[in-house]
């Protein structure tokens, strides 16, 4: 018999804001812990909390990026669990009227557009951080009540690749949407992976097991496979695959029982009685939508449109929103955008991977690699003086320029050195020549290698190719 998965993601994004959800404390990432508390986050009894607007609003803008119905009106509730996390036995967040309903993500699958539906955007406040050793836990109550959006998905994906695409488009648009910051290390976006399975052509989901809190889109695709196979050999020995929730063992590769999973009426939600419902107008909406920022897939469009890049290009410049802010901002200062984008994905690459820090934290600016692209199109460097200027930019920062002139890397343009290189190459390379006037135009570029040669690289190539065929055809 053949099986189907179908994969549901609960993505939890945390917001950037300077305070957390319902009270004052700063949201700041590695300060001493149990620093930024106060009564409201710490749950003691008679704290009444306060909404952040700032989180309702990039909330909001979440959900009409990614195609939602903003709700007029929304209300918050108590989901009640005893978890040492959550210090005030209960979490408030919204079951029944979220801030945002619907929406979708379209993006490639190996090649291939697809569209993954949307639930619901809610707003809710995170738990605190829990550190497991081997004495006991421990809690830092830094991160409790920090502003956090739960995107819920559709059980609408049916593979690994679907979600690894899925949360890396979704992770793009909160980039560029200024929504957070989405860094992963900091745990500012994990997912709940749900994947039940059922025979091909049955309409009935199966029975769904839950996967706690994975950061790793890699990790992500490793324990959807896991869970795909071991749910499939568990219905074809005999068994019954039961709704729980798992963990997942990166160092084994597989999932893991944690506990039944609970259903909502285990959570006793009942509307939260110390915040008012939330209500949002149309001119607010229309406000919210009139300052969105262009997209990841718009950005691309422009870069072929506009710009004359190529598509492949365009994708690898936007993948990450720092690289494509970088590009962007060099190209408002030359018009050698393919120079720009050759050297972002060339040399810059290379050597943010080599010295293993962003183009952001070197010394190379948009406006030094800029002027490189504007050297090179002006023929007063060549390519391979332009990969060594940029090493030196990149680690040391300075002036073009200067450094240019000091290093002596100016390409050589000078006539009689051009025609004394293009002598000898000819007088030494007699093969090359007989060739040449034989009717093969190519053969002068082996003259060329060897102007380029004697000059160390500084010879003009087309200045050199002129004075050769110059010499040739005399």
């Amino acid at each position: 018999m053949k099986y189907e998965a179908c994969i549901g993601l609960e993505t939890h994004v945390m917001q950037k804001t300077r305070t957390k959800m319902f009270c004052g404390c700063k949201h700041e990432y590695g300060a001493e812990p149990n620093t930024n508390v106060c009564p409201v986050c710490l749950g003691y009894p008679g704290a009444l909390p306060v909404l952040n607007a700032t989180a309702i609003e990039l909330c909001c803008k979440a959900g009409l990026l990614l195609g939602c119905e903003i709700n007029p009106h929304s209300k918050w509730d108590r989901k009640n669990y005893f978890y040492p996390d959550m210090s005030k036995n209960y979490q408030i967040t919204q079951a029944d009227r979220p801030l945002c309903l619907g929406g979708k993500i379209v993006t490639e699958v190996n090649g291939e557009l697809k569209t993954f539906t949307l639930e619901r955007i809610h707003q809710e406040e995170n738990a605190a951080k829990n550190t497991h050793a081997s004495s006991g836990s421990l809690i830092d109550y830094n991160r409790a009540g920090t502003a956090l959006m739960e995107i819920v998905s559709n059980p609408c994906m049916h593979s690994a690749d679907d979600a690894f695409a899925y949360i890396q488009a979704l992770k793009l648009i909160m980039e560029y949407g200024g929504i957070s910051d989405c860094d992963l290390e900091k745990g500012h976006m994990r997912s709940d992976v749900n994947v039940s399975v059922r025979p091909v052509g049955q309409e009935k989901l199966g029975a769904k097991v839950e996967i706690k809190n994975m950061n790793s889109p890699s990790f992500i695709v490793e324990a959807i496979n896991y869970e795909i196979a071991r749910q499939i050999e568990v219905i074809e020995n005999g068994g019954k695959v039961i709704q729980e929730t798992r963990g997942y063992d990166s160092d084994r590769s597989e999932t893991f029982s944690q506990r039944t999973k609970e259903d909502a009426h285990d959570y006793r939600y009942f509307p939260e009685p110390d915040l008012l419902p939330v209500e949002i107008s149309a001119a607010q909406i229309q406000k919210w939508k009139s300052e969105l920022p262009e997209l990841p897939v718009q950005r691309r469009e422009r870069y072929v449109k506009e710009l004359g890049l190529p598509d492949y290009d365009a994708k690898v410049l936007t993948a990450e929103k720092h690289i494509s802010d970088f590009f962007d901002a060099a190209c408002k200062l030359t018009k050698q955008y393919k120079l720009v984008s050759n050297y972002m994905m060339g040399k810059v690459a290379s050597l943010v991977t080599e010295k293993s820090i962003s183009v952001v934290e070197s010394k190379l600016t948009p406006e030094t690699l800029a002027q490189v692209a504007d050297l090179v199109s002006g023929g007063t460097i060549g390519s391979s003086a332009a990969n060594e200027l940029i090493e030196i930019l990149f680690t040391s920062g300075g002036d073009p320029k200067v450094i240019v002139e000091a290093k002596g890397m100016a390409q050589v343009n000078d006539d009689s050195a051009l025609e004394k290189w293009a002598e000898e190459a000819i007088a030494g390379n007699a093969k090359a020549v007989a060739d040449y006037k034989a009717g093969n135009p190519a053969s002068v570029n082996a003259l060329m290698g060897y102007v380029m040669k004697q000059s160390k690289g500084k010879a003009n190539p087309p200045a050199v190719i002129a004075m050769l065929k110059k010499k040739l055809d005399s």
